[in-house]
């Protein structure tokens, strides 16, 4: 019988105790783990390999990890989880920005980085489901579940896979606010996390779904609460 194939991750970091530390703890955990150490080679291989999830450190030789974050989301949907400083607001904030689905800030421990691969991977894999729901509707935007694309008037929107089922999700339940960490767990998978995840994924689907995004009229703010989506 032939052995199922091992989920492959990509460490990009130039620390190479890091790197070895890790590769050890998901290693242990059934992944198939490559390496590189700056930004050049390690957009270039997960562009060869494609491997079903990227760690990737934000300060690298070269490229550094943000511009790769950004080069690889533009050709291929893989899950990146950005690798950041202790404090680096900013940087996780660029990262997410860019389309990444996670971040860990250093120090972490191991444990808690593989928790974070595995929590990625099951959202990726498995995504936000309807059971009997083929379509979402709410003012001029569509969801096909089927195809698993939105609509908006009737033309296509390009969303990344979070976009998309924070979209759904709100859209789901319309007119039902939302906190923050609720979106967390229910879109992401997280009990617990940086809620600025959430602001920056609201702000980027306004852009793309709202005539006006600093004057929404879909995905409304509830102060002191969350979002909410009304149609």
């Amino acid at each position: 019988m032939t052995k199922p194939a091992l989920t492959r991750v990509l460490v990009v970091d130039d620390d190479p105790v890091l790197s070895e530390v890790v590769g050890r703890y998901l290693t242990r955990e059934g992944f198939e783990v490559d390496f590189a150490a700056d930004g050049t080679s390690g957009l270039e291989k997960a562009l060869r390999t494609l491997p079903d999830l990227v760690l990737l450190d934000v300060m690298l030789p070269g490229i550094d990890g943000l511009e790769v974050c950004r080069r690889l989301r533009q050709a291929a949907p893989i899950p990146v989880v950005m690798l950041t400083a202790r404090g680096e607001e900013n940087d996780r904030i660029a990262g997410l920005e860019l389309g990444a689905d996670d971040y860990v800030s250093k120090p972490f421990s191991p444990r808690e980085l593989t928790a974070r691969v595995k929590a990625v991977l099951r959202r990726a894999e498995g995504g936000v489901t309807f059971a009997g729901q083929t379509e979402l509707h709410g003012g001029p935007m569509v969801i096909d579940v089927v195809a698993h694309e939105a609509r908006r008037n009737g033309e296509r929107v390009a969303l990344t896979s979070k976009e998309y089922d924070l979209l759904a999700h709100l859209m789901a339940h319309p007119n039902r606010a939302f906190r923050r960490d609720e979106l967390l767990e229910s879109v992401w998978g997280w009990t617990y996390g940086d809620t600025a995840t959430v602001t920056v994924h609201i702000r980027r689907l306004r852009e793309k779904v709202e005539d006006d995004p600093s004057d929404p009229r879909h995905l409304l703010t509830v102060r002191g609460v969350g979002y909410r989506f009304q149609p």
